[in-house]
C-alpha cells in the first residue's frame, strides 16, 4: 500500500468528499434553471453538475451565454443562501477522520469551487471549522472558480510549502486535474459524485471507497 504518512498537509474538497450536499445543490440548480424556462428533472444529469463551477455547468450543459450564466448563479445563490446551505449532511466518519488528522499534527485545508463565504458557513454549521487552517474557495464575483486556481491560491496561503508533502482529496476529476496542475499528489473518493470511470481516467495516485479508508491511509 502506498505510504501516505509522508503528507503533512491535506487539502479536502467539500461537496461529495466531506459533505453529501446533493439534495441542496440539485434543488438550487432546478430553481435557477426554471428562471430560464428550463425544467430539469433528470437527477443523474443534475448530479454530474456537482463539482465544476456553476458558470461551467450553465454554459456547458445547458447552453446559456456567459451573461446568462452569471444571472443563473445569482438565482442559484438566492435559494442556496436561504435554504440550500442547510440541505447537506456530513458523511459518516468525517469527524473521526478530521480528529485523527488533527491529532497527527496534519495541516488541514479546504479547497473547494464553492464560494469561500458559503464554504465557511457550511463548516461552521457542521461545527468542524476549527479543524481547518485555511478555507479556500471561489469568489462571489465569479473569479477563481477553476479547481486548479483554488488549489494554487490555497498553496499561496501556506507559510511553508513542500509540494511533496501535500495531498489533494476530492470526488471529481477536477480535483485530480487541479492537483496535477499544481504538482500535488491526489486521492479520489468514489463515494462522491464522480463516476469510477471518470476518476480512473483522471489517474489519481489512489482511489478510495469510504471516508474510513481515507483515515486508514494515514494510520496504517
Amino acid at each position: 500500500m502506498q505510504e501516505f504518512k509522508q503528507y503533512k498537509t491535506v487539502f479536502f474538497d467539500l461537496d461529495g468528499t466531506l459533505t453529501d450536499s446533493k439534495i441542496g445543490i440539485i434543488r438550487c440548480l432546478q430553481y435557477s434553471l426554471e428562471k430560464f424556462g428550463i425544467e430539469e428533472n433528470d437527477i443523474e444529469k443534475l448530479t454530474r453538475c456537482i463539482g465544476p463551477s456553476l458558470s461551467f455547468t450553465y454554459q456547458q450543459w445547458y447552453g446559456l451565454t456567459a451573461d446568462q450564466a452569471r444571472q443563473g448563479t445569482e438565482y442559484y445563490r438566492e435559494r442556496f443562501e436561504k435554504e440550500g446551505i442547510r440541505e447537506n449532511l456530513l458523511y459518516d466518519g468525517v469527524l473521526p477522520l478530521l480528529e485523527t488528522l488533527k491529532n497527527m499534527g496534519k495541516t488541514i485545508v479546504l479547497a473547494t469551487a464553492k464560494p469561500t463565504v458559503h464554504a465557511k458557513q457550511i463548516l461552521q454549521y457542521h461545527k468542524i471549522d476549527s479543524y481547518f487552517t485555511e478555507v479556500c474557495g471561489s469568489n462571489l464575483d465569479g473569479t477563481r472558480e477553476d479547481k486548479g486556481a483554488v488549489i494554487e491560491f490555497a498553496l499561496s496561503k501556506l507559510e511553508q510549502v513542500n509540494k511533496q508533502q501535500i495531498v489533494m482529496i476530492g470526488d471529481r476529476k477536477h480535483d485530480v486535474i487541479g492537483a496535477k496542475e499544481n504538482g500535488l499528489a491526489s486521492v479520489a473518493v468514489a463515494y462522491g459524485y464522480g463516476t469510477e470511470t471518470e476518476l480512473m481516467e483522471a489517474a489519481p495516485n489512489k482511489i478510495v471507497y469510504s471516508v474510513d479508508e481515507i483515515r486508514q491511509m494515514f494510520v496504517d
